[in-house]
């Protein structure tokens, strides 16, 4: 089974890559995301990888990082949710989008992605919703030296702490009342955790105070 692949950029094309490992060609199937990340044809590059073998064919999926390796499978976990769907979510919505959708549950980040209609974007926020809350978020969001710059990118590189992520009926109020004045459902969620994970200590936000100062976090 192939792990990794350390070598150079022979040539690119729609979703794949060929990468030179002395000498062999491997065709390696990638995210736009990883695209984007990788040098020019030429260039030196590593891959980690994922093998997909079938009766008809082998094939490779590459990832620049563990983080788009571990949402790669954790998408293609869902049934429905086959490779070329699961590169496509990659390539639309980032990691720490995601986090955040499937935290709030918001159906529209999910549909961004080609392939994934209405109920396939149901099925995938039910479907992980516990997984990706029982996880180590701060391993699923990238770190500060990659940090991005829209509001529910900046939410999650800030790392917050798992602790600050359990929902309590005050958080969905709070959220809720954010949306009916407009704000996304995914950018509400961010705000809210984000004056959770800001807290000095444990206190327990009310409704109030959470639609105060996350209405601070979103003008800011």
């Amino acid at each position: 089974m192939i792990g990794k692949l350390s070598g150079i950029i022979d040539s690119f094309g729609e979703g794949h890559v060929l990468l030179d490992v002395q000498g062999v060609g491997y065709l390696v199937f990638v995210s736009a995301r990883t695209l984007r990340m990788m040098g020019e044809a030429g260039s030196p590059a590593s891959l980690l990888i994922d093998t997909n073998v079938r009766e008809d064919h082998i094939h490779l999926y590459g990832f620049i990082d563990a983080v788009e390796q571990s949402w790669f499978r954790l998408l293609t976990s869902v049934q429905g949710v086959g490779a070329k769907v699961g590169l496509a979510m990659l390539a639309s919505i980032t990691p720490e989008q995601l986090q955040i959708a499937i935290m709030a549950q918001d159906k529209a980040v999910i549909t961004q992605a080609d392939g994934v209609g209405p109920k396939l974007a149901a099925r995938i926020l039910t479907e992980l919703k516990d997984k990706v809350a029982a996880m180590d978020i701060g391993a699923l969001s990238i770190t500060s030296a990659q940090a991005p710059t829209s509001t529910s990118e900046q939410a999650s590189a800030s790392n917050t702490p798992p602790s600050a992520m359990k929902n309590t009926s005050a958080d969905h109020d709070a959220v809720s009342a954010l949306v009916n004045l407009g704000y996304g459902k995914a950018d509400a969620f961010s705000a809210v955790m984000r004056v959770k994970a800001a807290a000095e200590n444990d206190n327990e936000f009310g409704v109030e105070d959470l639609i105060r100062l996350a209405l601070k976090e979103l003008s800011a």
